[in-house]
């Protein structure tokens, strides 16, 4: 990737160091994504909360799957291994925005707020 080979000349790396790096962190993406990023909790805590059928109706909802950005550009959906809000899961975050407590019928509420 070009990109990589510019950074790395740039930080004085090798680019295999660089994608290390992009790789590590959850929030650098190595490709394009939609204008917001949803970042679904699939911890254990969520995942016996409900999380199945949360992330069940938001593909529904978006009509993608994780990894994948919505054709008008708006939404990707990622997943994430802990948001840190155990006591109230199932949760996941749009951009900044920390949702907890979730259940299939909050996300079109939800959802609708980033129309």
């Amino acid at each position: 990737m070009k990109a990589w080979a510019d950074i790395a000349a740039i930080l004085e790396m090798s680019t295999a160091e660089v994608d290390s790096v992009a790789t590590f962190y959850n929030l650098i993406f190595r490709r394009p994504v939609g204008r917001h990023v949803i970042l679904l909790c699939d911890s254990i805590s969520c995942y016996v909360m409900g999380y199945t059928e949360i992330k069940q109706q938001l593909m529904d909802l978006l009509q993608i799957r994780y990894g994948q950005t919505t054709p008008d550009e708006r939404f990707t959906l990622l997943p994430n291994a802990c948001l840190g809000t155990c006591d109230h899961a199932p949760a996941m975050m749009i951009d900044n925005d920390l949702y907890r407590d979730l259940t299939t019928a909050s996300l079109l509420q939800i959802l609708d707020q980033y129309l």
